[in-house]
């Protein structure tokens, strides 16, 4: 072998040595499809730079949007500024109708206008596919129907009818009114007027017999849960419906019994005496949808949560609930005997008997200062309209 030869094979194993030793600090072994970790770690800065400005950007919405919404509306969603004047849209649409023309859609169009969160769509009693409805189905009663599928379903397999009746479901526009029962009713003759509209929905025990002056004579359904319902069975009224509202498992137990004309096996459970028998046939029984009593308690009014049961101060009065549900299924919205007078605690609580204001106080579930909060702003833009002005 020639010098030059073993040289250059002596220094060529050095030189790849000292190269490999020289780069060891500064190189890196490639992976397939990874990229070498000096570009990573520049990646990584620049992701992370990336997101931290992308969270900084969105936190600046989320405050600038936070400063729009907390400006316009309040905690529970309702539009701050309330006006009876008709949005441009809805004057268009509504404004040159003739007047007592029913409007149709009227009342969730312009809750809507107040309150955009509001869906339109929730049935107003329960039928068949009622285990197809989410926002029930996870709650106790009253705000929903865990633990009494079995049983609600009993009940609709024989009630079998699940609307107002045919001639009601059929038009295309309904004027409800809910007639509450409080004493402000008494002597303002508006019973003609109440009798003008086409669903006339009463609350629990209120009469009509005797006080037809003040409070009208038809009555389309009645709404009620056992301590409430009337208990002379000549009291009711003939072609109205009884709707049913549950706010204890023990509720739908009751109802079974009334459904299916059995003997009632002793009250325990109910806080007052509760009617033995309900002259109505099964077909016109109905169970009110329950997500009435949850979106108005949480929802519209704001009432404590209690993780979803009934607890003190988050149930809404009945004559609420009833609001909430012709919401949703009415086009035009009334209603006449409603508001209390906490500053008048002599006054008649009831128009048909001698309680007085001052009971109201001692309710544990209700909350009625936030209630007529509610109730108020319905009134102030026209959302209902308000015969007895007492809201």
């Amino acid at each position: 072998m020639k010098p030059t030869h073993k040289l250059l094979f002596v220094l060529c194993p050095m030189l790849v040595l000292g190269f490999i030793y020289y780069s060891s600090g500064k190189l890196h072994l490639y992976v397939w499809g990874q990229k070498p970790q000096k570009d990573a770690e520049e990646a990584t800065v620049e992701l992370t730079k990336g997101a931290e400005v992308k969270r900084i950007a969105e936190r600046e919405n989320d405050i600038t949007a936070g400063r729009i919404v907390s400006s316009v509306y309040d905690k529970q969603g309702f539009l701050l500024q309330l006006e009876t004047k008709l949005p441009p849209e809805l004057a268009y649409k509504y404004g040159n109708l003739s007047e007592g023309v029913c409007k149709p859609g009227y009342a969730a169009a312009k809750m809507t206008s107040i309150y955009p969160k509001f869906i339109k769509s929730a049935p107003m009693f329960l039928d068949r596919n009622f285990k197809r409805l989410a926002k029930i189905s996870s709650y106790l009663p009253p705000f929903g129907i865990k633990t009494q599928e079995r049983i609600i379903d009993n009940i609709l397999t024989t009630t079998k009818n699940y609307g107002l009746g045919e001639k009601l479901d059929s038009l295309n526009c309904r004027r409800c009114i809910v007639v509450g029962n409080g004493g402000i009713l008494y002597n303002k003759s508006l019973g003609s007027r109440i009798d003008e509209y086409d669903v006339v929905v009463r609350l629990n025990e209120a009469p009509v017999r005797g006080y037809n002056r003040d409070v009208g004579t038809k009555t389309t359904l009645r709404i009620t849960y056992p301590e409430g319902a009337i208990q002379k069975p000549e009291s009711y009224e003939e072609d109205s419906l009884f709707v049913f509202s549950a706010f204890k498992p023990l509720d739908f137990k009751w109802l079974r019994h009334m459904v299916f004309k059995e003997r009632l096996k002793g009250t325990e459970g109910f806080w007052k005496s509760v009617a033995q028998h309900v002259p109505r046939e099964p077909t016109e029984m109905r169970i009110l949808n329950p997500y009435f009593i949850q979106e108005a308690a949480f929802q519209f009014i704001g009432l404590p949560f209690n993780n979803g049961l009934m607890g003190k101060g988050n149930i809404p009065t009945l004559g609420t609930v009833a609001i909430t549900m012709a919401l949703h299924n009415c086009d035009e919205v009334a209603v006449a005997g409603f508001g209390y007078d906490m500053s008048s605690p002599h006054a008649p609580l009831h128009y048909y008997e001698n309680v007085r204001m001052s009971a109201i106080k001692e309710s544990w579930t209700h909350n009625i200062s936030k209630e007529k909060e509610f109730l108020r702003k319905l009134v102030k833009a026209n959302v209902i309209t308000d015969l007895t002005k007492g809201i």
